[in-house]
């Protein structure tokens, strides 16, 4: 299976940082490595991530090694499906970018 990275900027996202790591969490596709580039938050944004990246070794800081990038904002939630779903494209056809509808 190809490695997908994800790549979430966060900056005073407390509020929102929790959800959006557990919708990654909740992935179908479950290859991935999601790395949250935290730009000196003065809030518990880094207490959060740091907390989750303990609980699970994909998520973190470092230098991305995936096939595929994804970006994810620090506000912002996937579907389950949203992964699964959107490396089938790249899969079936020869693109270099796959890009959702939100709601």
């Amino acid at each position: 299976l190809p490695l997908v990275s994800i790549i979430a900027p966060c900056y005073n996202a407390a509020s929102f940082i929790s959800q959006a790591i557990e919708s990654v969490l909740a992935q179908l596709f479950g290859n991935w490595e999601m790395l949250i580039v935290d730009d000196c938050s003065s809030d518990d944004s880094l207490v959060i991530i740091q907390k989750y990246a303990e609980q699970d070794s994909r998520i973190g800081i470092k230098e991305a090694k995936g096939r595929y990038i994804a970006f994810l904002d620090s506000d912002d939630m996937w579907l389950p499906n949203k992964l699964s779903d959107q490396l089938k494209v790249f899969e079936k056809s020869e693109v270099a970018i796959v890009f959702s509808n939100y709601e």
